[in-house]
């Protein structure tokens, strides 16, 4: 049952995406930045929508109130599921996400993505994809757009923790602004790379803001990581496998 209403939720998920997109893609160009993100990821809304009505996925947010309402900051997370890179770009409006630079080739959905003025870096250049990073993001904090980060660098399992790169820790540091920390168990409703869904309700907590200045970058990091994996281990009920060194 759970792979049928999935099969339901794709098929809408896709439909959807050609068109809507193919449209964005044509107006998108003629605005400012952010307005282009409230045009393209005004579909985010339907594919959250869609997915609860289709496979029964809902969303709790605690500590909404910790997002900062002025300001730029970085936003970091763990990566379990494709629902956070859905769901945030609802959560924090407007934003600038570090991405993997193959996204951008996937038809439709990459090419508006690429309209969004993402940080696409080449994992593979792990020196250069730092100071990519640490360049560009900087830029964007200082024109007040805040970035989403997901330090793990890939998808994880449910229980497992991989290791926390310090790329934001870093970024808030050299930028002045504060870490908001982000925590969510959507691996256990849509685990990644799957294609089923389990029926349920993604919690999503919402960390205070992690000052940055007059901190060194291991502080932040200690900070922002410690309360990630604490509230890890509190949603899914395990241990950490690594830490966040």
């Amino acid at each position: 049952m759970n792979t049928l209403r999935a099969g339901l939720y794709y098929i809408g998920f896709y439909v959807a995406t050609i068109i809507y997109s193919s449209l964005a893609m044509l107006i998108a160009p003629l605005f400012s930045f952010r307005q282009r993100f409230y045009l393209i990821t005004g579909i985010n809304f339907f594919y959250i929508h869609w997915l609860r009505i289709c496979c029964g996925v809902k969303v709790n947010i605690e500590g909404r109130e910790n997002l900062p309402k002025e300001g730029a900051f970085v936003a970091i997370a763990n990566h379990q599921s494709e629902w956070e890179t859905i769901y945030f770009q609802i959560l924090i409006r407007p934003q600038c996400i570090v991405l993997k630079k193959e996204l951008l080739k996937i038809p439709f959905f990459g090419w508006a993505l690429g309209l969004l003025n993402p940080i696409a870096i080449d994992r593979s250049q792990r020196r250069g994809a730092l100071k990519q990073l640490l360049g560009q993001g900087k830029a964007r904090l200082e024109e007040g757009i805040p970035v989403s980060i997901f330090p793990q660098g890939t998808r994880l399992p449910v229980g497992e923790r991989g290791k926390f790169n310090k790329g934001g820790a870093m970024l808030a540091a050299s930028a002045g602004v504060p870490v908001v920390p982000i925590v969510h168990d959507a691996g256990k409703y849509w685990p990644g790379k799957s294609f089923a869904k389990t029926p349920g309700t993604i919690t999503l907590r919402i960390g205070k803001p992690v000052a940055s200045q007059d901190r060194t970058v291991d502080e932040i990091h200690q900070e922002s990581v410690g309360w990630l994996l604490a509230q890890m281990d509190e949603l899914e009920g395990v241990s950490s496998v690594d830490t966040a060194a």
